[in-house]
């Protein structure tokens, strides 16, 4: 009896899906950071018994129907934004993702960003790089504080409990928006659930750390940045399409608000002459905010853990359907 046929969509470590080879027929797409053509995976999942996926794969209404033999996906991410889990749900085809061992990891990111906006770290780094620096000045590359500030986060989850834990050490005030409350961190960080708005108006830094839904979709607008205070600085380490750029943009040129820190936009890769990369005010970063070596390659061992464990008729970790 041949084994059943996975196809993952980048070029991952072998080590890393060592295990899924010995239940499944393995092929992969031939690029590390290109990714695989919508015609070359179309093609793949009409065969494919399982799929390891990445979030910029678009597996939707038109792929899951051609995919006849398509028992489970494996999104190597947290999110499943990419996936219409519905219908794959409909068409008895298990979702699963990868939780929990990304969740320090990307809130390091968070913190790192909102500090990097702050400090001006990337900003100063390129003022030596460049020859700029010719000697001390006393508000040369100055920044502003974050130990003290109030932390405004959005989206209270693991990853948001994780960045509030962050905070307490740089003795920040923690308030957060929920669309539950969530008690433990308000116990363990001492975290205050408040209303958007409320969030938006008393925070120094507003994090959005929320997921991607129909009602977390373009939330961050003119209006909400407008309610923010003027040096207050928005990060968003979630999805791109939770702000509206242009209003974005706009806000930080009209003075609403300081700047921004983002590890995600609306359309990825960012091109180089996308309007946001030009502001002096912006610090950009290229969609890492699990990318640390040990972090990607358990979400690696994790997604061929669960399509095994869908192959051999088993319960996977990480179900989302």
């Amino acid at each position: 009896m041949s084994k059943p046929f996975v196809y993952v969509t980048r070029l991952l470590p072998e080590d890393q899906l060592a295990k899924l080879k010995e239940t499944a027929n393995v092929e992969m797409w031939e690029k590390e950071e290109e990714p695989c053509p919508r015609k070359v995976l179309l093609e793949k999942a009409r065969e494919a018994d399982g799929l390891l996926t990445m979030l910029s794969d678009k597996i939707d209404q038109e792929l899951l129907e051609q995919a006849e033999n398509l028992k489970v996906i494996a999104n190597l991410a947290v999110g499943y934004d990419n996936i219409d889990v519905k219908y794959a749900a409909s068409k008895k085809i298990t979702v699963c993702n990868t939780p929990d061992v990304l969740t320090d990891t990307t809130a390091d990111l968070a913190f790192a960003l909102l500090m990097a906006s702050a400090r001006r770290i990337a900003k100063a780094a390129d003022y030596i790089k460049e020859g700029k620096w010719k000697g001390w000045g006393p508000l040369q590359m100055a920044g502003m504080d974050i130990h003290g500030k109030t932390l405004g986060i959005v989206g209270m989850g693991k990853i948001g409990t994780a960045v509030a834990k962050r905070g307490t050490g740089f003795d920040m005030k923690i308030l957060y928006h929920n669309r539950s409350r969530n008690k433990a961190a308000e116990e363990a960080h001492g975290a205050k659930h408040a209303s958007f708005d409320e969030v938006l108006e008393q925070s120094d830094f507003v994090v959005c750390l929320t997921p991607l839904t129909e009602e977390t979709k373009e939330m961050f607008t003119y209006e909400a940045f407008k309610k923010m205070k003027r040096k207050a600085i928005f990060v968003n380490a979630s999805r791109g399409a939770v702000v509206k750029e242009d209003d974005l943009k706009r806000a930080i040129e009209d003075g609403l608000i300081a700047g921004a820190g983002l590890d995600v936009f609306a359309s990825e890769p960012i091109q180089p002459d996308h309007p946001l990369l030009g502001l002096r005010q912006v610090t950009a970063l290229p969609h890492i905010g699990s990318s640390s070596e040990e972090t990607r390659l358990k979400m690696m061992e994790l997604c061929s853990r669960n399509i095994a464990a869908v192959l051999k008729g088993k319960q996977p970790e990480t179900p989302v359907t």
